[in-house]
């Protein structure tokens, strides 16, 4: 089996880095039925043409993909420039098909029962998200879905055949479709997992029946607990995901604390009962954690790469690893040079949760 053929480019101008694209791709496979393609939101308001371009230069009949604020490809990142990705996939046509836009809960019923895994992409002006990738979970046999909400800093859109928005779209695929998919965390526990004692929705008063601030402060070391200031976009929170056999856990910010009544604010809601651990952001944790993911998923595929596709948080690549290209870099050092398309996203989806600070990797042989 051939690896399917992908491209890249940037250019202030959408036609010139689309018309290098297809330069990069070159004979377009007869078995090519299914595109992936993410532009920068530069490129937003062109997504339309864009997508029309290569529906006709390609012929390939169906397409899935978003607008993000950066671009992952091959060994390379693309932020804060306009750039495109496209990669083309074979699949026999009865192995997947198109999921339109899923607005609400109800609308999951309405698809083919049989899908087996789901690759999705996101609006993240959907309120119900978390509803829509439960239902969705539940829908296909695996349970697994996988895919990004859309980052931008204007228009937000989303590739299903057409440009779509306002909530959950992408393609269903068969079981009969190899591939393996894996999440990556970037945050590094700094301390034991708590019980939350005391919560209302989003504020945690405390933790082991100890004050909520007390314990962060003790974890996070004097030097910042001095200084809570410092702590912003360093210290998170972890929320272990029940069930997981891999430790698994959601990332939040804290949203502030009250230093009088020792309470801490943090971007989720809780429940007394619910388990909380604090972590901080580490580019060694982040390193080691990505080169262990790409190890398993290694061993996971029984096939030759065909294709990727990298799910990464805004808050990854240069932000977490140094420098850019080192979080993409390190893919294909582990896994070699094989296709890849992707992009930056506001909020990455693996199994059934919507995560942030991961990077969440499928590939398909």
């Amino acid at each position: 089996m051939t690896p399917f053929k992908a491209a890249h480019a940037a250019g202030a101008d959408w036609t010139q880095a689309a018309q290098a694209c297809m330069t990069q791709l070159g004979a377009i496979p007869s078995a090519a039925t299914l595109g992936f393609l993410y532009v920068a939101d530069a490129f937003a308001s062109d997504l339309g043409a864009i997508l029309d371009f290569f529906k006709s230069a390609t012929g390939v009949p169906h397409w899935t993909g978003s607008v993000g604020v950066g671009i992952c490809a091959t060994g390379v990142e693309f932020l804060e420039e306009p750039a495109m990705a496209v990669m083309l996939g074979e699949f026999p046509l009865v192995d997947f098909s198109m999921l339109s836009v899923l607005q609400t809960p109800h609308d999951i019923q309405a698809q083919r029962s049989e899908a087996y895994f789901a690759l999705v992409h996101g609006d993240p002006a959907n309120t119900r998200m978390q509803e829509l990738i439960d239902g969705l979970s539940a829908h296909v046999t695996s349970g697994f879905v996988v895919g990004g909400l859309s980052s931008s800093r204007g228009e937000t859109a989303q590739i299903s055949d057409g440009v779509v928005s306002g909530g959950l779209s992408g393609v269903l695929f068969s079981e009969r479709v190899k591939l393996a998919t894996r999440l990556t965390q970037g945050i590094a526990p700094l301390g034991p997992r708590h019980i939350i004692t005391t919560a209302n929705k989003n504020i945690v008063g405390s933790l082991d029946h100890r004050p909520a601030l007390e314990v962060m402060k003790e974890e996070i070391g004097e030097v910042l607990a001095r200084d809570l200031q410092r702590a912003a976009g360093y210290i998170f929170v972890g929320l272990p995901v029940r069930g997981s056999d891999t430790g698994d856990y959601l990332v939040r910010n804290i949203l502030g604390v009250d230093p009088h009544n020792h309470l801490v604010a943090i971007g989720e809601y809780v429940e007394p009962g619910d388990e909380l651990l604090f972590c901080r952001r580490d580019q060694q944790s982040a390193e080691a954690d990505l080169l262990r993911m790409l190890t398993a998923i290694k061993a996971q595929l029984d096939a030759p790469i065909r294709g990727g596709v990298y799910y990464s948080c805004l808050g990854r690549g240069q932000h977490m690893f140094g420098t850019q290209n080192r979080e993409l870099g390190l893919i294909r050092e582990a896994l070699g040079d094989f296709p890849l398309v992707g992009f930056f996203a506001n909020g990455e989806i693996s199994h059934n949760r919507l995560y942030g600070y991961t990077g969440v990797l499928t590939l398909f042989g």
